[in-house]
């Protein structure tokens, strides 16, 4: 599926990070290890290389890989790209200052509860998750993500969750994004940046 989302000349989510990142972009430090998950087309790696992190992107389509190859070598950046699945990614404890977790919204329940296990693992003492993607409220807009609600977020379900971590940021809200033809309207967000407990 995402060979085939990706296989347009276009950049199906644009080409510019996600307004998210740029919000927050005091939070990435040059120097740092960061790893971007299910980056697709590389838009939010990139952004990360160009503050000056040292980054680590994955992603299960070869396609949106090769476009992100094309994307970093046209701004000039090195990231370290991976081809791999979230399923079988192998999370290196105490690897990364930053984890970016950017609409990862295909997974079900029991699976999300593995990535975010991950991240948690994977995150250095005092390391950062930046996590952004749609509420449940998404649906009834339709302007992007998945229709099925146990992908989606609340609140809630990011606040118990995280409930041991030190919460730096943590809202729902509703925003106009133009995110190339993926995300593209008025959507129903959250943002969760939060610092992993000691």
């Amino acid at each position: 599926m995402w060979d085939q989302r990706y296989a347009s000349k276009d950049y199906f989510y644009g080409t510019e990070p996600c307004d998210f990142l740029v919000r927050n972009a005091a939070l990435l430090e040059p120097g740092r290890k960061a790893l971007a998950i299910a980056d697709g087309e590389g838009r939010n790696s990139v952004f990360m290389a160009e503050k000056g992190l040292q980054v680590t992107a994955m992603d299960s389509s070869a396609v949106g890989l090769k476009k992100a190859k094309q994307l970093a070598e046209s701004r000039n950046v090195h990231i370290d790209f991976r081809l791999a699945d979230l399923r079988s990614w192998m999370w290196e404890p105490d690897r990364y200052d930053l984890v970016a977790a950017i609409f990862i919204q295909f997974a079900d329940p029991e699976f999300r509860a593995e990535i975010f296990d991950g991240i948690e693992q994977t995150l250095t003492l005092g390391g950062v998750v930046m996590l952004h993607g749609y509420t449940t409220r998404q649906i009834e807009y339709g302007t992007g993500g998945p229709p099925v609600a146990e992908r989606l977020y609340t609140r809630e379900m990011l606040a118990n969750r995280f409930s041991d971590w030190d919460i730096i940021r943590l809202a729902e809200y509703d925003a106009e994004i133009q995110e190339g033809v993926g995300h593209s309207g008025f959507s129903a967000l959250v943002d969760l940046v939060a610092r992993c407990p000691g």
